[in-house]
């Protein structure tokens, strides 16, 4: 009886599913001591904040790799475990630059710091009235603001700048974008895409001084400016790319992503951003969960590949960039899970222990496979009323979403004290509770990846319509 006993006890401590078992020991893999050792240096202030780019960033790379290279991954870039995109940084020196608001009888002057100008042309203005609408009566009467400087509340997307010389009806001398907030700012320089051709349409200037942003809005107002031509450098951005190969002779030509953004905001006014929970946490649950799906000797079926992405903060630009680069065949890819987050239990509606949400909980089948996983390994996967629809274009996830593929961010708290704050530190993370997402998380990607069904778009949400045509468009080429 001793054999069908252990088999027994085998079979009950192993998750099972309709394509098989998970093995037992896959989620014994994963630690919280482990976590906080690769976060607590990846949140370190030696590496800076891992602005994009810079040195600290470089560093975070090179840890990654090394991560990945000591699981045994195959390497999966054009230069080791790195995906290279060669760019352009650019930067306005204060030699030559002026700006300023006159409203009334007062004049007050943009610092530099102030303001963000990504073009990289020489630039002047005269003294210009200035006309303050939103984009909506900017777009309902462009003769208001023809010859005049436009002023508008910068929309809350990535790229705003370029959306508005793209969209902007009218012809404007230039628009000024208030953003108090600083999510549209450059902090001392910005990047170019040699691939995206410049936008043809009005200078955008984004404004971030909060007096200037106030006379801006004072009736009467005008502006002047004086900004001298950028200069430019050349710069590498790196994606970092493992696989582990899949054990079926079919389904190993075939992929479930996990992702996460290793970037964060670099150094702002002196203080570092050390971004532990964004998206520190991320980056070393791929890096963790890696580890642990490497040490089974049961390799799932498909294919399982883990990437960190650079520059989400400044517009997804690393997973954009793999969208139109990608290594392995969009056609091919199944799934993307993208992992932001999922270390801080403070959110701010509650604690958060035991849970983990998704971005489009209802848009894709993959959450549910999701929901079993979390069922195995006592996690409560549930769906943000709000949130959970606001936030899916707002990771990178949405950069495999638009190309077709089904693909979910998964976190803990959507909102957390020291959000893109320079508190954002590695001691405050809840690692136990982090390991236990983890074991959800390697569980259920186990799934997806020995699972001969493949997650799908639900045709009955309108919300993912555009990603089912997509995904529609994608495979009626092969």
């Amino acid at each position: 009886m001793r054999p069908f006993l252990s088999l027994a006890a085998a079979l009950l401590a192993a998750p099972v599913f309709a394509a098989g078992p998970v093995p037992a020991e896959l989620p014994r893999h994963i630690s919280a001591d482990s976590l906080r050792g690769h976060l607590s240096f990846l949140a370190s202030d030696l590496l800076e904040g891992r602005g994009t780019p810079s040195r600290g960033q470089d560093l975070a790379a090179e840890y990654i790799a090394a991560q990945f290279r000591r699981a045994g991954l195959e390497p999966a870039g054009d230069d080791g475990y790195f995906q290279t995109a060669h760019w352009q940084y650019a930067e306005r020196g204060a030699a030559g630059y002026s700006m300023t608001v006159r409203a009334g009888d007062k004049s007050v002057a943009i610092p530099l710091d102030g303001l963000t100008a990504s073009f990289t042309d020489a630039y002047a203005l005269a003294s210009t009235p200035v006309v303050a609408l939103d984009w909506q009566q900017a777009n309902a009467d462009p003769e208001a603001y023809a010859g005049k400087v436009l002023v508008m509340p910068a929309p809350p997307v990535p790229g705003a700048a370029r959306m508005v010389q793209e969209k902007l009806k009218g012809s404007p001398a230039a628009v000024v974008l208030i953003d108090r907030q600083r999510r549209h700012a450059a902090h001392g320089g910005w990047l170019i895409d040699p691939e995206q051709p410049p936008a043809h349409g009005p200078h955008v200037l984004v404004v971030h001084a909060a007096d200037a942003a106030d006379a801006l809005a004072q009736p009467g107002a005008t502006l002047t400016a004086s900004l001298p031509a950028a200069a430019t450098r050349p710069v590498k951005l790196r994606n970092v790319i493992g696989v582990l190969r899949g054990s079926d002779p079919k389904l190993k030509s075939t992929y479930v992503m996990l992702t996460s953004h290793y970037d964060h905001l670099g150094i702002r006014n002196g203080a570092i951003y050390n971004g532990a929970n964004d998206d520190g946490s991320g980056t070393v649950s791929v890096v963790e969960i890696a580890s642990a799906m490497a040490a089974v000797k049961e390799r799932p079926r498909r294919s399982v590949v883990f990437m960190t992405l650079f520059g989400e903060e400044l517009g997804l630009l690393g997973s954009k960039y793999y969208g139109r680069h990608p290594v392995f065949p969009v056609k091919d890819t199944v799934a993307d899970l993208n992992l932001e987050q999922v270390g801080r239990t403070d959110d701010s509606e509650g604690k958060q222990e035991g849970t983990a949400t998704v971005t489009g909980f209802d848009f894709s089948t993959l959450p549910d496979v999701l929901a079993k996983a979390g069922e195995q390994t006592g996690v409560k996967l549930w769906k943000h009323a709000i949130n959970s629809d606001r936030f899916f274009a707002r990771s990178d996830n949405q950069s495999l979403a638009d190309l077709g593929v089904p693909a979910h961010t998964l976190c803990v708290a959507f909102a957390y004290p020291d959000y893109h704050g320079k508190d954002d530190h590695w001691d405050k993370i809840d690692y136990a509770n982090m390991a236990k997402v983890n074991r959800m998380v390697a569980v259920g990607l186990y799934m997806l990846a020995n699972d001969e069904s493949a997650p799908r778009w639900k045709a009955d949400n309108p919300k993912a319509a555009r990603y089912q045509e997509a995904a529609t468009k994608l495979h009626a080429a092969q």
